[in-house]
C-alpha cells in the first residue's frame, strides 16, 4: 500500500480518489482549505491538513507533501486562467524542493484537450475556441515536461457523476487521442479540424470514478505512464452526455 496526499479532495474528481484511496487500504492525506467539507466518516480515517495552496509558503508545502509516495493533484480549475497556472506551478516547485531520491510519483490534470490530434504533434488546444479557454493546460505542461518529477498528467474529456464502467473497459491512450479522427485532419487547418475534435467529445465524457481509479492504479515509480499523457475513452459505440459540450460540438459544426 501507498502513502498518498490529494490535494483538492473535497471536489469532484478528489472525493472520489479519496474514497478508493482509503477503501484500498492506502494511507491517505488530504490537503484542503475546508476540513469541514470532508465526511466525518472520512476525515477519521484519513490525516486531514488545512492548506491553501495559493497562500502556503512553498516550503510549507514541500514538507507537507514530503514522505509520500505519491500526489495526486486534483485542485484548480482551467476556467481560472492564470491562476490555475499559479497553482499548478506553486506545487511543481514545492516538489521539486523535494531531495530527487525522496520525490513522490505525481499525478496532474489536464483534459483531451492536451492529447495530440495528429502526426504533427497539434493538440486539441492548438485550436480555435478550444485554446481560447484550455490554454492553461498548455502552460502546465510546459512547466511540468521541463521538470525531472515523475509525473503522468490525466487526459480526460468532461468528466461526469456517473457510475463507474471500468478501466478495463475503457480506452487508454499515451500521449495521443483515445478516440479516431481521419487521416484527413492532419491536411486540415484548425477551423476545419475543430468540428471532427468537437464530434468525438462525447466518446471520452467519463465517469470521475473511473478516473480516480485509473491514477490509483499507476503509482510506481517509473511505469508505463511515467512521464506521459494519458488519455481516457468510452468503450466504443458509447457516448457520454454533458451539456456544455452539445452545445460547443453544435457551435462547431
Amino acid at each position: 500500500m501507498s502513502k498518498i496526499a490529494v490535494l483538492g479532495a473535497t471536489g469532484s474528481l478528489g472525493k472520489h480518489v479519496v474514497q478508493q484511496a482509503v477503501a484500498a487500504g492506502h494511507e491517505v492525506s488530504a490537503l484542503v482549505r475546508a476540513p469541514s467539507r470532508l465526511p466525518a466518516e472520512l476525515r477519521a480515517r484519513i490525516s486531514v491538513l488545512q492548506f491553501d495552496l495559493a497562500k502556503a509558503s512553498l516550503d510549507a508545502l514541500s514538507a507537507a507533501l514530503r514522505g509520500h509516495d505519491a500526489v495526486i493533484n486534483t485542485a484548480g480549475l482551467v476556467t481560472e486562467g492564470e491562476a490555475f497556472v499559479g497553482l499548478v506551478d506553486r506545487l511543481v516547485a514545492s516538489l521539486e524542493a523535494i531531495a530527487p531520491g525522496e520525490r513522490p510519483v505525481c499525478w496532474f490534470m489536464a483534459g483531451a484537450g492536451l492529447l495530440d490530434i495528429d502526426k504533427s504533434g497539434r493538440r486539441g488546444v492548438d485550436l480555435p475556441k478550444v485554446s481560447s479557454t484550455y490554454w492553461p493546460h498548455r502552460v502546465n505542461f510546459g512547466r511540468i515536461q521541463s521538470t525531472q518529477l515523475d509525473w503522468r498528467i490525466l487526459c480526460p474529456g468532461p468528466m461526469v457523476e456517473e457510475p463507474a464502467i471500468g478501466i478495463d473497459r475503457l480506452r487508454v491512450a499515451t500521449d495521443e487521442l483515445p478516440v479516431h479522427l481521419p487521416a484527413i485532419v492532419q491536411a486540415l487547418p484548425g477551423p476545419l479540424v475543430l468540428p471532427f475534435f468537437a464530434y468525438r467529445v462525447p466518446e471520452m465524457i467519463i465517469p470521475y470514478a473511473d478516473a480516480a481509479a485509473l491514477m490509483l492504479a499507476n503509482l510506481d515509480a517509473g511505469g508505463a505512464m511515467s512521464r506521459h499523457r494519458i488519455g481516457l475513452a468510452l468503450p466504443l459505440g458509447m457516448r457520454g452526455k454533458k451539456s456544455e459540450w452539445a452545445a460547443r460540438a453544435k457551435d462547431a459544426a
